[in-house]
């Protein structure tokens, strides 16, 4: 809910309060992101909708639109602390534009993180690391701040 609300808002219903919103959300039909599991458990998630859908990113200096294309976008990841570094994140990755692709969608937008140097504590990685972006295809298309590209897939028919 970070992505979609303002961020007073995102505060004042820090908690319940926001489990409750996605739960509308999937309440009303709405497919808020991609799931991960194993045997039956969710350990991944990825949330991804149209870029409209995010009114964080039209506020933010650095993740402001780069042109005006219709895009999906990929904002945030969670994987379960025994799961991380196995390949996860690139997994949710293939899975989003798979469901982008089912849903007419051409272009997919995210916003990693690449740090300045090797290891990044996993709880500042919640939108991705640019390395496993890289590994499914996306380009970097442009870079606004040191450690933040935007980075694009083009999805081919």
């Amino acid at each position: 809910m970070l992505w979609r609300l303002r961020r007073s808002e995102f505060a004042k219903q820090k908690g319940e309060g926001n489990r409750m919103a996605l739960k509308e959300i999937v309440d009303s039909g709405e497919i808020p992101g991609i799931l991960a599991y194993v045997n039956g458990e969710p350990i991944g998630w990825c949330a991804v909708a149209p870029r409209e859908m995010f009114p964080t990113l039209e506020r933010s200096q650095v993740l402001k639109r780069v042109d005006d294309k219709q895009v999906w976008s990929v904002v945030c990841f969670y994987i379960a602390k025994q799961f991380r570094h196995k390949g996860i994140t690139v997994h949710l990755l293939r899975t989003a534009i798979e469901h982008i692709r089912k849903r007419g969608g051409k272009i997919v937008e995210g916003y990693p993180i690449e740090p300045k140097k090797g290891k990044f504590p996993d709880v500042f990685a919640y939108t991705g690391l640019a390395s496993a972006f890289h590994k499914v295809g996306f380009l970097e298309v442009a870079r606004r701040s040191e450690t933040r590209p935007i980075m694009r897939y083009i999805i081919h028919e």
